[in-house]
């Protein structure tokens, strides 16, 4: 059980990259604003955006997971989805790639990879 109870917050390797492209970019362009350098602030914002689209990428490709409840051995964030390639129902991205919505079933088609021995 997490800190959160039997609840599935979806971290995924296509959420976590981009959070830290986007936090990269963002704090770029912070850096830029009290520089007073306006490229800066731009160049930090089009980060930002590599980072939104980076997230998309990775979650077609599989290392994102579609809306909704999953279950318990789909929470670690190393899980691939292998179903995306036939897009995810409710999901905008697949839908911005214009995948058919109604991907596999949750659970039923899953591969899991576990975690590397430390």
């Amino acid at each position: 059980m997490s800190a959160h109870g039997d609840v599935d917050l979806g971290h995924t390797v296509a959420g976590w990259t981009g959070t830290v492209v986007a936090c990269a970019g963002t704090a770029g362009a912070g850096a830029a604003l009290c520089a007073a350098w306006a490229p800066g602030i731009w160049l930090g914002l089009g980060v930002v955006a590599v980072g939104a689209l980076v997230t998309w990428v990775l979650h077609l490709s599989g290392w994102g997971k579609p809306p909704g409840p999953r279950t318990a051995d789909q929470w670690h964030w190393r899980v691939r989805d292998v179903t995306a390639a036939g897009g995810h129902g409710a999901c905008v991205g697949c839908r911005l790639a214009l995948r058919a919505p109604g991907g596999g079933e949750p659970g039923r088609t899953r591969e899991s990879r576990p975690a590397p021995a430390a």
